[in-house]
Parts: C-alpha cells; structure tokens; sequence
C-alpha cells in the first residue's frame, strides 16, 4: 500500500513533529510531503529521501519567513499529486489539511487546531502586529477563511488532538471530528522513588499567551522556589520581573534528560496556558508529579482535579496564588498519576489511529 503523510511544515521538532513520527511507525515506508523543510535541524528525525516539499521550498530562507508566506499556503498545498496513493493523512494546524485527493483514496486528517489566527485569535492577532501586517490581514484572512472552511469540507474523516479542540472543528466548520490524544513518550519517563524537593518547575517556549509570567509573579510573591525551564522572545521580559525576587531560577534551554531530572524532582509542575492538548503536563504526570493548571482547553482532559492535579479558575495572578495554597494541603499518590499518563502513550495513539483509518478505509471501500 503507498501512503502520503501531509505535515504543515518541518522546520523545528516538537509535539506536532512526535505525531508525524508515529504515523511512520505505522507506516514506515510512507512519503512525507510539506511546505518547508529545514534539512539542518530534521534530517535525523525526518530522512531528506522521503521529504517532498512545495514550490514555496525554492524561495531564499523559506524555512525562516515561511510564516510570512501564508497567502500562498493554500496553492502550495493544493499543487500536490496524491494520485498514486493508496492513502493520505495529514497532521495539520494550518493549511496542510487542505491537499486535493482522489474520491477513491481515503483521507484521514489529524488536526492540532484549526487556524487560530484566522478564526477565533483573529483580532488578538491584529491587534498585536505592525500596521503593515495588519493591511495585509484584513485583505487576505477572509478569503482565506472562506478556503479554510470549503477545503474542510473535502476530507473523509476528521481527527481532534482533544475535545477542545474537536468543538473547535465543529464551530468553525461544521464537521464532527472524532477525537484521538496526541501520543507522549510516556515510556522514557518514570518516577525517580525519591522524596519531592522544594521548588516547582514551569517549563515552555516564552511567549505570551503560555504566562509564564503567572508562575513567577505568583511563587515569587509567595516566596516559594520555582525552576523556568525554556527560551523564547519573552525571554528578557520574564527575567526583568523574576529580578525582583529571590526564589526563581532560569535553566534556559536543557536535554531531555535535564528536564526529566527537574521534573522527577519537583513537587509540582505549574502550568498557566490555555493549550489546545498540552504534552508537558502528561510528561509530568508520567514522572509522578502534580500539576497546578489553569483549568480550560486540553487541561480538563489531562489531569483529573484531585487526583493527579489541581485546576485554578481564572487565569490571573490571585487564582494561582490560591491554588499553591491549596495545594499546601493536598496528598496525591505517584503511583495514580503514572497510572493516569499511561493513557497517553504512543501505543495508545498508534492503536487508535489505526482503528479510524481501518474504519474510513471499510465505509469507502462499501460505499465503491
């Protein structure tokens, strides 16, 4: 069987680039198409010979503006030629979902999150870029928005990373979305059996709406000692304001196993973003540790409050303040929280991905 798997772009490895590695476990010897490709930072994750990318590939430094590129998107992705497939999916949080197939081959799309800066983040969007940034979005995100919607409407069965985000799918573009949890190597993480030591740990890219700022400002003025692990364009920002106290520490970027080590260690992880699924909380929660979230988006469907976890309400400095308070007077039990991550696993992920494309492939197969 020949198999096309569509990514969004490969330019940097993170959670979205970990499922595109899963569909490959699934189906190794699939071909990979995409927008850009940054062979330098890929190569050992994604192979060059199995790589094919978009006219867009050709432009000088498309791995660094590709971003810029995005009303050229749609074309890009529909310049594709799935008809020597047997099967498509697609991983996509922007345009990736929108190939053109055959009505034969059955298309799966796994979506991250429809686009937010074209629907629900529009007006945040706008309101946060340069004027001439703005021009351009008020000529071309409605028309783009009209393709975002009418290229929906052409995939066989559409897959939500969480329930968030599946309700998402249905507001904006009137499709149930069956819903599948991204995959977490839970399996590289466990307990380290020691006694938690005194400090939390925040870890995420710096920008905005990750609030980061949530976790200093709050351990800072409760003197309680907090980890920062991470790096992003917030990162001067967030260090002037941890400046004014005496109990948060900047890592900066660490390995994967430094970061397990803090995340064995700490007595909880503080995570303060409205995500769409959120991988680093189930990381925690596969080492034994709490997390302290702010309970909205995927959140709700990764920690279970009580049990492995706590939610605060709002996101706003006294809410978190209140719940490290409450959390002083709280037990959770190591052994239900890795219970817990366990349902995360990649196993779990590849199992039911491949009931939803075994289920697409029978419904067109009978409906041939």
């Amino acid at each position: 069987m020949k198999v096309a798997i569509v990514h969004d772009w490969l330019v940097n490895y993170g959670g979205a680039e970990r499922v595109v590695e899963q569909m490959l476990v699934l189906y190794p010897d699939a071909d990979i198409f995409t927008l850009v490709y940054d062979k330098n930072k890929m190569a050992a994750h994604f192979p060059p010979e199995k790589v094919h990318t978009s006219f867009l590939q050709k432009i000088p430094k498309a791995t660094r503006i590709y971003t810029k590129l995005l009303h050229f998107m749609p074309r890009a992705f529909e310049a594709f030629d799935f008809s020597g497939y047997d099967l498509v999916i697609s991983s996509s949080s922007s345009c990736a979902k929108g190939i053109i197939t055959p009505p034969t081959v059955p298309y799966i799309a796994y979506i991250h999150s429809p686009m937010r800066y074209v629907w629900d983040l529009y007006y945040d969007y706008l309101q946060a870029s340069g004027h001439l940034t703005r021009f351009f979005m008020k000529q071309w995100i409605p028309a783009l928005r009209q393709w975002d919607y009418i290229s929906s409407q052409r995939i066989d069965t559409l897959v939500a990373n969480s329930a968030y985000i599946a309700r998402r799918i249905k507001k904006f573009w009137n499709r149930d979305a069956r819903v599948i949890h991204p995959p977490v190597d839970v399996e590289r993480l466990s307990p380290n059996g020691q006694e938690a030591e005194d400090f939390f740990v925040a870890f995420s890219r710096f920008v905005p709406y990750k609030r980061m700022d949530l976790a200093i400002q709050a351990c800072g003025e409760l003197k309680k000692n907090l980890i920062v692990i991470g790096s992003g364009s917030q990162e001067s920002a967030l260090k002037a304001l941890a400046s004014r106290y005496q109990t948060i520490t900047f890592t900066g970027r660490i390995s994967d196993d430094e970061v397990k080590g803090y995340l064995q260690r700490c007595r909880a992880l503080i995570f303060c973003a409205e995500e769409d699924f959120g991988i680093i909380p189930v990381e925690a929660q596969a080492c034994g540790r709490p997390v302290i979230a702010f309970g909205k988006g995927g959140a709700l469907e990764t920690i279970v409050d009580g049990k492995t976890g706590l939610f605060f309400k709002e996101q706003n400095l006294s809410s978190l303040k209140d719940a490290l308070q409450r959390f002083e007077n709280m037990h959770f039990n190591a052994a239900d929280i890795v219970s817990h991550a366990q349902s995360f696993s990649n196993a779990r992920f590849r199992h039911e991905l491949q009931e939803a494309i075994e289920q697409t492939q029978h419904t067109m197969t009978g409906a041939q």
